[in-house]
């Protein structure tokens, strides 16, 4: 059973629209748990292989994409985030002032 916390988790990542990124941090808050951006990465890391959840939307604090255990996961972040527009600059970063999703207080309290 997923733990409560990934699910919220989860709901918070499924509504970061294409072509916008969060940063681990913010999607924790959004979820409730705020301060632990750490236990975003431990949720999205358990999601099996075949989910839909936009997983790949989620960077770090800088834009950049976290490193992974598995080779070439980061590359693959990187080109799923390239099919909805998003270019990293060669620093390996998102531009977060154009492409941070920025949701309303309206639809924050129904996260």
């Amino acid at each position: 059973m997923i733990a409560v916390s990934y699910q919220k988790i989860y709901d918070v990542v499924r509504r970061i629209p294409p072509g916008r990124v969060a940063t681990y941090g913010q999607v924790a808050t959004l979820a409730g748990l705020p301060g632990h951006a750490r236990q975003v990465g431990y949720a999205l890391h358990a999601l099996p292989e075949n989910s839909t959840i936009p997983w790949h939307r989620v960077v770090n604090a800088r834009g950049g994409i976290s490193p992974r255990a598995m080779a070439g996961a980061e590359l693959v972040q990187r080109q799923l985030l390239a099919r909805e527009g998003v270019q990293l600059n060669a620093r390996g970063q998102v531009p977060l002032t154009q492409v941070r999703w920025v949701i309303s207080r309206r639809a924050r309290q129904s996260v």
